[in-house]
């Protein structure tokens, strides 16, 4: 295998192991110039299409929501970000990781989460300046639903 295999390999292990699937219709809310292109490369790989963005107008499956510091009220952002998502349905938070600009404590995000009625399930390295939080609905999380 190519180097450039491995790489293209390793970026869509990323989105796999995160629960991406093929076929999953995932909407990203957030998105600037700072965020993992890396990250949306290969979620887009592993679902088989495009990333959807704010504007898109029916339900989704996953959410992806790149949120900074000065982005305003996160669990407002949570809560709208739930509207989007069909039932069962999960958010992934993509926040700054400690010391960049627009960090986030985890204190923070899970007061956040617990506040707009979602569980965070697990947490991730998200790319070189991202951490990412899985964010279910207690739906979700009781029934296993990844």
């Amino acid at each position: 295998m190519s180097a450039t295999a491995d790489h293209a390999e390793e970026r869509t292990n990323l989105a796999a192991r995160l629960g991406f699937e093929p076929g999953q219709v995932v909407q990203e809310i957030g998105y600037d110039d700072d965020v993992e292109q890396e990250l949306r490369e290969a979620i887009e790989a592993v679902i088989g299409q495009e990333i959807v963005d704010e504007e898109y107008d029916d339900v989704a499956d996953v959410v992806v929501l790149w949120f900074r510091d000065d982005d305003g009220d996160l669990t407002d952002a949570l809560v709208d970000a739930i509207g989007l998502i069909d039932e069962g349905g999960e958010i992934w938070l993509m926040t700054p990781k400690t010391g960049r600009d627009g960090y986030i404590e985890p204190s923070d995000i899970n007061e956040a989460a617990q506040t707009a009625g979602l569980s965070q399930t697990k947490s991730i390295n998200a790319g070189k300046d991202w951490t990412g939080s899985r964010l279910v609905t207690p739906k979700a999380a009781k029934s296993g639903k990844r």
